[in-house]
Order: structure tokens, then C-alpha cells, then sequence
């Protein structure tokens, strides 16, 4: 029995419930291709073949790649799973992946997460869908379930659509960690918000980071616009950065590049 390791975030899940949970929010079906970012035992990575889809496995564990090996070696023949030994944060996306042409599903180590969400969003080779386990208290704040946005939430937002689908307890997992989890799924993942708003990702995320430096601050004089410019924008002279949404953020760039 191989003991997850907590240097690299391993909680492995064992409820083949929740799993079917994750599949049909990823709308998973057999002509798919699916990255799943660190298989750990293979207990996702069995259920997501049971669809039929082509899998792309990445696992960083030097221990757990002949086991992964032993038990799906049908499987690899059959060419319906490619097993890779790699550190996400390094792989080459190009590598099999073109862009909007798989759906990322995975239980990512919570340390991890903010990573990987970036990654995979702000990458050349997007998939189409990202369907994850994660923290429960990072799902909440992705989704702004207290209403209040964060510039995690509006960098998710900017690209795709977030979507709380159910919390995991953490005694579904082993070892059992510390805190809740939950099944996050974000849908529709593209660059349509910056290409119709003729702005570049990194013009919008250096006036997003502005915006949430200090967030508790009133937003117009951090950024510089004056209250016409924010009317514009129907935003409030007094709005804080977690007041606004993603849309009022787009338009703020765009005034912004007005001074």
C-alpha cells in the first residue's frame, strides 16, 4: 500500500459516488480527451476510461508510475491512456493537446490550486472545460458565494464560467486532511472577453492586481479614474475592488486606456 505524501498534497479519494459526481459535470462522454493532473492510485483515472475517453495521465510521483503501470497496462496498449511521468507546472501543453480539443478533470493538490488554475486558463492550449477538486473554501471564493469577488474569482471569470456543483467531506478522502473539499467545474473556457474588448490579458490582469492591492480602498482614486469614467462603467464612486464584476472590470481597462 503506497502512503500519500504530504510534501506533495496527496489526498486520495476512494468514493466512486463522488467520482460519477465530477464526470457527468465535465459532460464527459467517449469521444473525448481528458488531462487528469496527478492520478495518484488510479481510482479517478478508472472511472474516466470507463467512459470510453482517451486519457492523458501526468504524475509527478516516481512511486506511483509502475503501480499506475501494473494496473492499466490494457489500457496503455490500447493506446486509451498515456501515462506520463512529469511535473505539471513543466509540461508542454502542445504535447497532444491542441487547444479546446480536451477537458481537464483532476483532484490537484491543494497547495497547488491557485497554479494550476492559472496555468491551464492563461495557457496557448486551453481546454475546453476544467472540472476539479479542490478546497472547498478556494471553490467558494472562485464562485463569490458571499457576493464579495476576489481577483482569483475575476481571473477565472474573465476566461470561463464557474460552477459550484457540491461539497466533498473531507472524510471522503485518506489520509483524512484537514479541511472540506469540493467538485468546481468551469465551463466554456475561451478568450472571446478579450478579444471582443480588443484587450490584452496582461493590460487587464495589471490593472485587476491594482485594483485588489489594499481592496479594502476605494477604487476610483487607486486607479486613477475619475468618477465619470467609473459611471461609465456604472461603477460607484465609493465601489472596492470585490464589488465589482468581471464585465465592469473589462470596461474599466478600457477606460483606463482612455487617459
Amino acid at each position: 500500500m503506497i502512503k500519500a505524501k504530504k510534501s506533495l498534497g496527496q489526498y486520495f479519494l476512494a468514493d466512486q459516488a463522488l467520482l460519477q459526481i465530477m464526470i457527468t459535470a465535465a459532460n464527459l462522454t467517449a469521444s473525448d480527451t481528458v488531462l487528469e493532473v496527478g492520478p495518484g492510485t488510479g481510482f479517478l483515472t478508472a472511472a474516466l476510461l470507463q467512459t470510453g475517453a482517451t486519457v492523458i495521465a501526468v504524475e509527478k510521483d516516481d512511486r506511483l508510475i509502475g503501480l499506475l503501470t501494473q494496473k492499466f497496462t490494457p489500457a496503455i496498449k490500447n493506446k486509451k491512456l498515456e501515462l506520463i511521468h512529469a511535473d505539471i507546472l513543466k509540461f508542454d501543453l502542445s504535447y497532444k493537446l491542441q487547444a479546446n480539443s480536451y477537458k481537464l478533470i483532476s483532484n490537484i493538490p491543494y497547495y497547488l490550486t491557485g497554479q494550476i488554475i492559472r496555468l491551464f486558463l492563461s495557457a496557448d492550449h486551453q481546454p475546453q472545460t476544467m472540472t476539479l477538486m479542490l478546497q472547498k473554501e478556494v471553490a467558494r471564493r472562485i464562485v463569490a458565494q458571499n457576493k464579495k469577488e476576489s481577483l482569483l474569482s475575476i481571473a477565472v471569470k474573465a476566461y470561463g464560467a464557474p460552477r459550484y456543483i457540491r461539497t466533498i467531506p473531507r472524510g471522503a478522502f485518506r489520509p483524512v486532511p484537514r479541511v472540506d473539499s469540493a467538485i468546481l467545474h468551469i465551463d466554456n473556457i475561451n478568450r472571446n472577453r478579450f478579444t471582443k474588448n480588443k484587450i490584452a490579458e496582461t493590460e487587464f490582469f495589471k490593472l485587476l492586481h491594482l485594483g485588489f492591492d489594499q481592496k479594502r480602498k476605494v477604487l476610483g482614486p487607486k486607479l486613477k479614474l475619475s468618477e465619470n469614467k467609473l459611471a461609465v462603467c456604472n461603477v460607484a464612486p465609493k465601489a472596492r475592488a470585490e464589488d465589482l464584476t468581471v464585465e465592469q472590470w473589462f470596461c474599466l481597462v478600457k477606460q483606463n486606456k482612455k487617459t
